[in-house]
């Protein structure tokens, strides 16, 4: 059985026996019909090894790296050196650093092809054309650029340092607009933003980001998984249903990897909205854990090492995120909001969302329509609301009792209200205030699916829909709240909550053998209670 992968570099997969996800044909494809191409995908989905893998085949060949892959009889280009540039190495908080480290990567990359009489220059736009000019005619580079908009996404709440930023990378792309001396030149990065003008400048550049023919180049199928983890899912079924490999059956595997799409597939980088596809991070990671772990697993990866980009944090500290517009299953948002956004600085939060990862596709792209957005599985869900609760609430409450039993699992309605009150309790009130049923709603909703919880929002039945339902092996439990500020009306809005409760049904749908726990409740949102003042059992 082959390692899962652990590099970026795909040298790394001969030497130490990795999966590689056979993705050649894409390349040979992308390489033949164009020149200059750029795609933007979230942190942690495979850019760098993509471009890495395109380096490799113009400088190194197919030998030995590429045999048995698809393009291994295929590729016919000549070699050419490759200037591989990655921002992610330089500076983003000094601009005149920043200058110093792009120009010493050009001057390296001269040096070791014996480019001689490359002028000197402090500036980079200067440096990268006196490369040009003292190349001998005919000569040509492949030029690769890793995370493009490192120094911008940065500096999102530093407008000044983003607009130096900006200038000194637009007039970089203006210096390589249609030089002779490219062979090729591929450009990744998590945003797309016309203000550094790739697209404009450097009109020449493509942008494939959202092109169907290159929709699966970056991601895993479930099909590649099949084929290439196939041996990892058998390995899981038998730890789950305690019984030799060789015993795993087709159909086993099938529902397995259905289980895993849940969690893990569905993001889209498609035009048509036809292709998905699984992260490649949580995918790897997910089934690392079950050689490692010896059982079955479903971890939360992308939150934990790649899901909390800075580009959000230093977002959320000067803006508030719409918090009832993310609660929706379906985010519409106009689409030149989607198809060209202009800076950071005034990004649509959703786009931004999107081109983060917490968000994705969830329509076709058409310009006479809106753009519809989502989140693509549960683990991004769940990422998703631990990253609101870090904006939302002021301290972490734990949703714990004792060990490892939640509140709401094992605990009483007493615990379970007691927990409630101690969350709003920790509420940032100045930026996210109670002032209604929604809100309330929508905050509670916020914690417990950032702590989770199998929440079901505003979960439907024939005769209405809870505000809060929470699902366990065997428990349920329903909430009904009600807001007041006056405490006069306390005690009639929760004899509503309670007939509510009593008259819907709420909880019924779909229960099984689960313990049903119905609660009414109201919260007081006067200044000085700010808690849930009365509430009551429902019995049945």
């Amino acid at each position: 059985m082959k390692n899962i992968a652990q590099s970026e570099n795909i040298e790394d997969f001969l030497d130490s026996d990795y999966i590689y996800v056979d993705k050649t044909e894409y390349i040979y494809n992308l390489t033949r019909n164009y020149k200059r191409v750029f795609f933007s995908r979230p942190r942690r989905f495979g850019k760098s090894l993509t471009l890495n893998t395109i380096g490799t085949l113009f400088e190194k060949g197919v030998d030995p790296y590429f045999k048995g892959t698809w393009i291994y009889d295929k590729w016919d280009q000549m070699k050419y050196p490759v200037l591989h540039l990655s921002f992610l190495e330089y500076s983003a908080t000094d601009l005149s650093e920043f200058k110093r480290q792009l120009c010493l990567s050009i001057y390296k990359f001269a040096r070791a092809q014996k480019i001689q009489d490359v002028l000197d220059d402090k500036e980079p736009n200067v440096y990268i054309s006196n490369l040009f000019d003292a190349m001998n005619d005919g000569e040509q580079l492949v030029l690769l650029i890793d995370e493009y908009d490192r120094q911008l996404t940065a500096n999102i709440n530093n407008p000044e340092l983003y607009e130096k930023f900006r200038i000194c990378i637009r007039d970089f792309y203006g210096a390589i607009k249609g030089k002779k001396q490219i062979k090729f030149m591929a450009v990744t990065g998590v945003t797309r933003l016309k203000d550094v003008s790739i697209f404009s400048v450097g009109s020449d550049i493509m942008d494939l980001s959202y092109e169907y023919a290159f929709s699966n180049m970056i991601g895993f199928t479930r099909d590649e998984i099949k084929k290439f983890y196939i041996d990892y899912l058998r390995l899981g079924v038998s730890y789950e249903n305690n019984k030799s490999t060789d015993k795993v059956t087709d159909a086993d595997c099938e529902e397995f990897i259905d289980r895993m799409a849940a969690h893990y597939d569905s993001y889209c980088f498609d035009r048509k909205y036809r292709n998905k596809v699984f992260s490649t991070y949580s995918v790897n990671n997910f089934l690392h854990s079950i050689v490692s772990d010896k059982e079955v697993y479903f971890g939360d990866y992308w939150y934990e090492v790649g899901g909390l980009p800075s580009i959000l944090m230093n977002y959320m500290e000067s803006h508030n995120l719409n918090i009832e517009n993310l609660l929706t299953s379906e985010i519409e948002i106009p689409y030149n909001d989607f198809a060209n956004p202009t800076s950071l600085i005034d990004i649509n939060e959703n786009v931004l969302m999107c081109q983060t990862g917490y968000l994705t596709l969830k329509s076709d792209l058409d310009p006479n329509d809106n753009v519809i957005l989502g989140a693509a599985n549960l683990e991004v869900k769940s990422a998703l609301f631990r990253l609101l609760s870090l904006k939302v609430f002021q301290k972490n409450i734990s949703p714990y009792s004792t060990g490892k039993n939640y509140v709401l699992e094992q605990g009483s309605v007493e615990d379970i209200i007691s927990l409630f009150n101690e969350v709003l309790a920790a509420l940032s009130y100045d930026k996210y205030p109670v002032d209604n049923e929604s809100v309330l709603r929508a905050l509670l909703q916020v914690y417990l699916i950032g702590k989770n919880h199998d929440v079901q929002v505003e979960q439907h039945n024939s005769r209405g829909r809870s505000d809060i339902l929470v699902n366990f092996p065997k428990r349920r439990v329903v909430l009904e709240l009600k807001y007041t500020d006056i405490n006069s009306e306390e005690q009639k809005k929760l004899e509503d909550a309670e007939q509510q409760i009593i008259e819907k049904r709420y909880g019924f749908e779909n229960l099984g053998d689960r313990e049903l726990i119905q609660i009414a409740c109201v919260f007081n949102g006067d200044k000085d209670k700010r808690q849930i003042t009365l509430y009551k059992k429902v019995e049945k």
